[in-house]
């Protein structure tokens, strides 16, 4: 029966992209003498940072699971980027981007970008003005994939990889989009509330932390979640190590890179990512040893990923010795979600709620307390705009009410997209493909040698 189905499937792939080559389709190209040489340059090196996270992150998850689901662990985070460039070209960057459908600013027209088409290397009047609209898309794509790839932390080691496929689909055009097009699109109503994103701290980490909290209470415990005295079994800390290596590495263009220019705001952004992760880094480790646990590299590590997530929404907006203070607050309050989690029945396999949900929030509620538009001259020049440190309420008034908005939507829209796909197919594994291991029930690939004992 699945052998059927795949082979529907994949005849009607292959129909739909022998149709694709009759869509007639424009790419206006920019006069040589209107482009920036510099910027493009920059902004292409940034869209190769943001893609490199993608397979950090798959590393970072991947060191953290029991041997037998390292390998499915790290292909779920590496077939989002097959999956949602596909998705993307087709109509995900129209609905994030394309013009404002309805006026409501709330999605974009599908019609506006679908298959690309009208993005070349012209640029457009509205987004991403400063440099080609083909290469924003690009650029756009790369937080496009990893999103819906953070959400897979939290059902880890229990999750079927086609049912994953159909989720991520599905979560990517009716939350992701969504959100982009309110925070990022000049017609978005986010936008017009004045909430500040400078880089995806709302559309990325915390639409991924609801998702994964959602998808934790729905998929409910692993079979082994629990026993034996702890919660799952660590693999490969230098695992662990590379993918927050990569992860940094790559961050500084994920924030560098959404300033869309090589300009001073770029690099603001690029030197505040180091030094909040850093922070963050020095923060866990001392918060650890008052709390009477030895230094680790395991919290080392989430801790400089929990303040790249926290400095995300305030980059390009805040001084150094706030995006010091944004690291450390960060820090604090993951730390002790994720204490206070351990403590539940919730099985957020790799605490993606603590680390992405609760550092995404700290760093959107902080950018409203310490914007200024003495950083970001994009602010208003009267300062009215700037955050609540500097005597403003209104901006961090839009970020509240911004804040409860996304995180009832996702949260609703991450559950009706869970349900569909557990309509459509199976999304969790039975119990004893749970016990064999999603490596070798999925793929039929394994890390472990014959012979081996494997723990659960």
């Amino acid at each position: 029966m699945r052998i059927r189905y795949s082979a529907i499937i994949f005849g009607l792939l292959l129909l739909v992209s022998f149709l694709i080559m009759f869509y007639p389709t424009t790419h206006p190209a920019a006069d040589p003498a209107t482009l920036n040489f510099g910027s493009i340059a920059w902004m292409i090196t940034a869209s190769g940072l943001v893609m490199l996270m993608t397979p950090g992150l798959s590393f970072f998850y991947g060191g953290m699971v029991s041997v037998k689901n390292v390998i499915s662990t790290m292909l779920q985070s590496f077939i989002a980027l097959g999956v949602i460039s596909v998705l993307w070209y087709v109509v995900g960057f129209s609905l994030a981007f394309g013009d404002d459908l309805g006026g409501w600013g709330i999605i974009g027209d599908p019609r506006t970008f679908f298959l690309f088409d009208n993005v070349g290397t012209a640029m457009h009047a509205k987004v991403g003005s400063t440099i080609p609209l083909l290469l924003f898309a690009a650029f756009q794509l790369k937080f496009a994939i990893i999103t819906p790839a953070l959400i897979t932390g939290s059902f880890a080691e229990r999750v079927r990889f086609w049912g994953y496929n159909l989720f991520i689909c599905l979560w990517s055009l009716l939350v992701y989009c969504p959100l982009a097009h309110w925070a990022w699109h000049p017609d978005g109503f986010l936008w017009a509330w004045g909430v500040l994103d400078f880089a995806g701290g709302t559309v990325v980490h915390i639409s991924a932390g609801i998702a994964a909290l959602v998808g934790a209470m729905i998929f409910g415990r692993r079979e082994t979640h629990g026993k034996n005295g702890h919660a799952f079994t660590m693999v490969n800390i230098p695992y662990i190590i590379l993918g927050t290596g990569l992860l940094w590495f790559g961050w500084f263009g994920f924030n560098g890179g959404s300033a869309l220019d090589a300009n001073g705001i770029a690099i603001i952004a690029f030197f505040n990512t180091n030094l909040a992760s850093a922070a963050a880094m020095i923060a866990w480790v001392l918060l650890d040893t008052v709390l009477g646990k030895k230094p680790g590299a395991l919290g080392a590590c989430i801790a400089a990923v929990v303040g790249l997530v926290a400095i995300t929404p305030a980059a390009g907006f805040v001084e150094p010795q706030h995006a010091l203070l944004i690291g450390v607050v960060a820090a604090i309050a993951s730390n002790l979600a994720i204490r206070y989690k351990s403590k539940t029945s919730l099985d957020d396999t790799l605490d993606v709620f603590p680390c992405h949900g609760i550092g995404g929030i700290v760093g959107m509620l902080l950018t409203g307390v310490f914007a200024s538009h003495l950083v970001n001259p994009a602010l208003a020049a009267d300062g009215s705009a700037d955050g609540l440190f500097y005597g403003q309420w209104t901006t961090f008034l839009a970020h509240l009410k911004g804040l409860a908005v996304v995180i009832g939507y996702v949260f609703v829209m991450s559950w009706v997209c869970y349900k569909i796909t557990a309509l459509l197919t199976p999304l969790r594994l039975r119990r004893e493909q749970e016990s064999i291991g999603l490596d070798k029930t999925q793929h039929d690939e394994t890390m472990v040698k014959e012979g081996d004992m494997v723990m659960s």
